[in-house]
């Protein structure tokens, strides 16, 4: 729900879960505190999409794109530093910096556009997590698209463990990759000296630009830049400057270690292609499921496949918890907006899945690599308008102050943008012309003429608002806030003050807190939801035992607290235990609700945990939780 406060935290569930300056912690065991956060980052770097594009440049053009890789490599990153240092400096991620620096309306596209690249990115994990399983049980591809919705409840459990947990999980099926594709080149044996040529840099034709710009998009991704100004704020870390400087250096140091893993496994694909399609002639390999079907005989062991299946799964599934993960920053700070994570996963899938769907039922399987180059491209196309943010936000003294970056770093920044936006800009140039040369259809040609023009637009406004419009940056988050003035305490008082029971021996303790915050004056709701089966048909016109024993119950409370001199009311709800607890809270005018939290965990939590957090999202009153 929409939240009115300021100072909100990003990922405010794991945000500075992991104490860096805990005593507990030394040497070491200090230093390792700050690793993770990149490596969940990096899954993107290394997920299903890059396999299309490195497959292609492999098979296609040998070992000369690999500079391209490289090249992508050193951008990401110089960028994903940037992001982190957004982070730890300001406690703000990308989303939240930007819908404090833009305008509504220029964030709202701003908004559309991440989401669109988070579906793209879905898209491709989809994808390549089906071919996965397909590859390895045989199953039709559909029904390996329908498996991956499955996954959600994989993030749910791994959202329960804990931070630590689940980067440990993440870094368990990177080692799977890496040591599988370390395995597959031992097999392929390239020619060092040849693969090393491939590093000097040069663009054969026009396929394999469109290629490069794939292979770019697959590997700098926006929504990359978006996590991992939020993941470095999971810990916490000294607010001062020695504190700061050493959370940069430590998470640069992560950065490197995990893009260079990174690095290696798309070096691994595309080398892969290049040694065992690309020299014996079969410059037509550009899928997944062909490369898969001819490794065994052209390396001579079942056991390449089964490695590269395997591989495949695992790149699918790591990508897709740290998408998720993205798509809760890029919703939450661009539009304060917060729902569940499990539906948030839910809604991200269905998106990304109604396409595959489509076009395996218009096409069959064919052409299914191709949708994954086409959803790296849509991802390139959205670089600029992450970067460019970046870059200003990073770059302004105001806000940054001594660790503002440096003109050096901003020229080389300033750099990788132009690349790429020109890049971009010559890619959808070269193709709407030729596609304008060879159909008649006004409709379309309108079409990409208005959406080229509202990405220039969108491109300009993106590079020169935040130059113009200095004074409607964000305040300067200072690392020592000044304390407020307290110029006059006043101490809230509260007429009506309502309680959520649910009649069980905590009722007690929550009725003496809702006391506590109370006058001689204040009256206290009591509030009992009943929620038989019944009450889902009838609702309030429900007239059942239970809602008479919960009747007799609530007007037992209220005696006995009238008999201490306590004034009290009882209501009722029925049925949706949040929606009601809202609903008799804003009917009764209530200033404060008492709420208790049983600290489930597990399923538990999934079913009735979510009651506080819906709760206390729509109401604009103080909201007193109970650990019982």
């Amino acid at each position: 729900m929409a939240r009115d406060d300021h100072n909100y935290p990003s990922l405010s569930e794991v945000n500075q879960s992991v104490d860096t300056t805990s005593l507990k912690r030394t040497g070491w065991r200090r230093i390792l505190a700050f690793f993770g956060p990149a490596y969940l980052v990096s899954v993107g770097y290394m997920d299903p999409g890059n396999w299309a594009t490195d497959l292609a440049g492999g098979s296609q053009f040998g070992y000369k794109l690999i500079w391209v890789l490289l090249m992508s490599n050193l951008m990401a990153l110089l960028l994903q530093s940037l992001s982190a240092r957004l982070g730890i400096v300001r406690g703000r991620d990308l989303a939240q910096a930007n819908r404090e620096a833009y305008p509504k309306y220029i964030n709202y596209a701003l908004y559309g556009l991440a989401e669109i690249a988070i579906a793209a990115t879905d898209l491709a994990e989809i994808l390549g997590m089906a071919i996965g399983i397909q590859l390895l049980t045989g199953l039709p591809l559909i029904w390996g698209v329908s498996i991956t919705v499955l996954d959600t409840f994989i993030f749910l459990f791994l959202q329960r463990l804990g931070m630590r947990k689940m980067e440990a999980f993440i870094i368990a099926l990177v080692l799977i990759i890496g040591f599988s594709f370390l395995i597959e080149i031992i097999l392929a044996k390239p020619n060092l000296g040849e693969v090393v040529k491939g590093f000097v840099p040069g663009i054969p034709n026009d396929a394999a630009l469109y290629i490069a710009i794939g292979i770019i998009g697959a590997t700098v991704m926006p929504h990359n830049l978006y996590l991992h100004s939020a993941l470095v704020q999971t810990r916490k870390i000294k607010r001062d400057d020695a504190g700061i400087k050493k959370a940069l250096k430590l998470n640069f140091i992560d950065s490197a270690i995990a893009l260079n893993l990174a690095f290696f496994v798309n070096a691994a694909i595309l080398v892969l292609a290049a040694t065992v399609f690309f020299k014996t002639g079969r410059t037509d390999v550009a899928e997944i499921k062909q490369a898969h079907e001819l490794l065994a005989p052209m390396l001579g062991t079942s056991l390449a496949p089964i490695l590269f299946a395997v591989a495949l799964i695992a790149s699918g599934q790591s990508s897709t918890i740290t998408g998720t993960l993205a798509g809760q920053v890029v919703m939450e700070g661009y539009l304060k907006l917060r729902i569940a994570p499990w539906i948030r996963r839910l809604m991200t899938r269905l998106v990304a899945i109604i396409p595959a769907v489509l076009v395996i039922f218009i096409n069959g399987e064919k052409n299914i690599d191709s949708l994954l180059i086409l959803s790296q491209v849509i991802l390139s196309l959205q670089l600029g308008f992450a970067i460019i943010p970046l870059i200003h936000f990073t770059s302004d003294k105001k806000t940054m102050g001594k660790f503002v970056i440096k003109p050096f770093v901003i020229f080389l920044a300033s750099l990788v943008a132009a690349v790429l936006v020109y890049l971009n800009i010559s890619m959808v140039v070269g193709q709407s012309s030729s596609y304008f040369a060879s159909s008649g259809s006004i409709f379309w040609k309108a079409l990409i003429i208005l959406a080229g023009l509202f990405y220039c637009t969108l491109l300009l406004v993106a590079i020169f608002y935040p130059l113009i419009r200095k004074k409607s940056m964000a305040v300067p988050v200072q690392l020592h806030p000044e304390a407020a003035e307290l110029h006059r305490i006043e101490v809230p008082v509260y007429e009506k003050i309502a309680v959520a029971l649910d009649f069980s021996n905590n009722d007690l303790k929550l009725i003496n807190h809702a006391i506590g915050q109370g006058n001689t004056k204040t009256t206290y709701v009591l509030i009992h939801i009943v929620e038989s089966a019944a009450t889902r048909v009838m609702e309030k016109d429900t007239d059942d035992l239970e809602t008479r024993k919960d009747k007799q119950q609530l007007d037992t409370y209220v005696r006995q607290l009238k008999e201490k001199n306590i004034t009290a009311t009882g209501q009722l709800g029925f049925n949706d235990r949040a929606k009601e607890i809202v609903r008799i809270v804003k009917e009764t005018n209530s200033g404060m609700l008492v709420i208790g939290a049983h600290g489930h965990s597990g399923i538990k939590d999934l079913l009735y945990g979510q009651t506080i957090d819906s709760v206390r999202h729509e109401l604009k009153i103080p909201v007193l939780v109970v650990n019982l």
